[in-house]
């Protein structure tokens, strides 16, 4: 076809071109499929046609990355760009750096049935070392020859269409034409920022690998969901986990276990509902109850309800959780797994097969739900809750109603928990549900007919924890009316720490410091121990207390056992912290840099690493059982419990 005949705007060209690329993708998932059919035969048409269409967002995002410069190039409001020899520069670019894009898709047609999961960065270190690189090559394409064919024609029909139509050869640039192709730059470069985040929401995080899950039931079906490009981009700056082995296995058990064993009592499963709520930036430090020694007695703290109810409940005195961030926390307390250097939803290992305490509830015939007053898909909740088994979501779309939107987060926490509360109500028992709350959370506002009601405190963050205080009071008044909620173990915990007044929560102990409360108002469950608790100790808490029969993987400990000694651990900035009995021991990865006595020094004041050899070789021996259990089980995909 003669292109002097399909001249066309310049916009009008990237538009077609995005557009055909989306369908050459669309060709490249389906022939994905096609090829490893037999490992998605579980799936349903229209559980396939949803993770097609899933996969276009995923799509839209890995098309923005690798046609960046290209847009950019082609959307410059200048009339150099109509020049022939720089059209034709742009015209190679574009094939070339998209051939790169479909190349990778066709490797994983083959590789995929080997590793199970789309191509990630590690590729290129995965095979750094190998001497046979050309060899190990050759012999792949031989072997996928009939590929290698379908990749160049397919290549060959995508430059070719891509051409059909092409930019003007001259354009006559005046004053208006030069605003408005700035005008359609500043849109195309806030379409991208859109395209690429997954949205302009102020809640939205950047798109990543765990997003897929809300396209699927399993994370074994993610990659059906992913293209290739998309995954080694989303990972390439990712931490990699190395493969150690301190110890042997016999030893390495012993002295660290993540698999749970039923417990020899008689006692049955009592199948009580549970209900977790996660608060957002709730400091161990701005609870009363928790604190009654500070300021020489007189610190009262900012949540009145939650003091009466720490009087109600079982918690320690050190409770602390397993990372900085709300994406890191939702992990630890419904799957048990924290996330070591980076998010473990952002990992390479987030498609890696898990439990959680929904999974294993809801295969004992528990309804199961997450409540989050944000836009549904803020955080990548419901993408993660989708994998971790809980089957009914409700956030801002279900509530419906935007009277009650705070503009920024989500749905103000005191409507959304009634909200809560009566829906819970329409459950069939027993259930399990988690809330995420959003209103303390900066920038710390509080609604309008609240202003002027809640101490303002020293820091910003306690006027709006006082207002999620008394939602949280007036969550149980209406609880305690329904007869569900006697029946009902209840766990309060934060997602994370936040700012710090009080200088003893001015360290690295104190940025981790939460609390952790188990409640059964049903029930004798109360007092308070100095057993470390973590949030990956909740899932195997609250399903010991329960009388759970079965064996199951989690990476934290029962706080109710205390035949055994349990350890903590979070990562801040690459160096491990690791809690044991009074002690803190700072290790880099590598080596011990720091030992505290956290009883004598809350202040960690007076680093004790060269003056307690035996304490600190002890807490490295248990440090790296737990490195060498995370690190390999993440690797080797072994974070369920498999009867040998």
């Amino acid at each position: 076809m003669n292109l002097k005949y399909n001249r066309q705007s310049v916009y009008f060209v990237l538009i077609y071109q995005f557009a055909l690329l989306l369908a050459l993708y669309a060709l490249c998932r389906l022939g994905f499929f096609l090829v490893n059919k037999s490992l998605f035969k579980h799936l349903g048409t229209g559980e396939i046609a949803y993770t097609f269409w899933g996969g276009i967002k995923f799509d839209v995002v890995a098309l923005l990355y690798i046609n960046s410069l290209y847009v950019i190039l082609q959307a410059l409001p200048f009339p150099f760009k109509y020049r022939s020899g720089y059209q034709r520069f742009t015209k190679w670019l574009f094939i070339t750096t998209n051939s790169i894009g479909f190349l990778a898709n066709f490797i994983d047609f083959a590789y995929y049935k080997f590793t199970l999961k789309r191509t990630t960065g590690s590729v290129f270190s995965q095979f750094s070392h190998e001497k046979n690189k050309l060899k190990l090559t050759v012999d792949f394409l031989l072997e996928y020859w009939h590929l290698l064919i379908i990749l160049i024609l397919f290549i060959a029909a995508f430059a070719k269409l891509s051409q059909i139509f092409a930019a003007p050869k001259k354009v006559r640039f005046n004053w208006k034409t030069y605003i408005a192709q700035t005008l359609a730059l500043l849109l195309i470069a806030f379409l991208f920022v859109g395209g690429v985040r997954g949205g302009w929401r102020h809640s939205t995080r950047p798109i990543t690998l765990s997003n897929a899950g809300d396209y699927v039931k399993s994370p074994a079906d993610m990659s059906l969901v992913l293209n290739t490009p998309f995954s080694i981009m989303k990972t390439l700056k990712s931490p990699k986990l190395k493969k150690v082995e301190y110890f042997d296995e016999q030893t390495l058990t012993k002295l660290y276990n993540p698999i749970h064993q039923p417990s020899n009592d008689t006692a049955s499963f009592k199948k009580l509902n549970v209900v977790f709520l996660i608060i957002e930036s709730l400091g161990k430090e701005h609870i009363g109850a928790l604190n009654k020694d500070q300021l020489n007695g007189t610190y009262k703290g900012y949540t009145p309800f939650i003091d009466s109810l720490v009087e109600q409940s079982f918690t320690s005195n050190v409770t602390y959780a397993n990372g900085r961030k709300s994406i890191d926390a939702l992990p630890s307390v419904i799957s048990g797994i924290p996330s070591i250097r980076e998010p473990f939803v952002l990992s390479p290992y987030s498609s890696n097969n898990t439990t959680s305490i929904a999974k294993i509830l809801g295969d004992e015939g528990y309804y199961t739900a997450f409540f989050h007053g944000a836009p549904n898909g803020s955080m990548g909740f419901s993408a993660y809750t989708n994998l971790a088994g809980i089957r009914h979501y409700y956030g801002k779309n279900e509530y419906n109603n935007d009277a009650d939107f705070d503009n920024i987060w989500g749905i103000w926490d005191e409507p959304f928990m009634q909200y809560m509360a009566k829906t819970i109500n329409t459950f069939k028992q027993p259930f399990f549900s988690a809330f995420f709350s959003v209103s303390s959370h900066h920038p710390y506002k509080v609604p309008q007919k609240y202003q002027g009601k809640f101490p303002k405190g020293t820091l910003q963050i306690h006027e709006p924890l006082g207002y999620t205080d008394m939602a949280i009071r007036k969550f149980f008044d209406t609880a305690k009316k329904m007869p569900w909620y006697k029946n009902t173990l209840f766990v309060l915990c934060a997602d994370h720490a936040t700012m710090s007044y009080l200088p003893d929560y001015q360290n690295v102990p104190g940025f981790f410091s939460i609390p952790i409360l188990f409640y059964y108002p049903g029930g004798n469950l109360k007092g308070k121990t100095n057993k470390i608790i973590q949030q990956i100790d909740i899932m195997p808490t609250v399903l010991n207390y329960m009388h759970y029969k079965k064996p199951y993987f989690a990476f934290g400990f029962d706080a109710l056992d205390n035949k055994t000694t349990n350890f903590a651990v979070n990562n801040n900035d690459g160096n491990f912290n690791f809690y044991e009995g009074d002690y803190l021991l700072t290790n880099d990865g590598t080596k011990s840099i720091a030992l505290f006595n956290l009883k004598k020094d809350r202040g960690t004041t007076q680093n004790l690493i060269n003056e307690m050899p035996e304490v600190k070789a002890e807490m490295e021996q248990k440090l790296k059982a737990f490195i060498q259990q995370y690190n390999n089980r993440m690797i080797n995909n072994q974070l369920t419990y498999k009867k040998e």
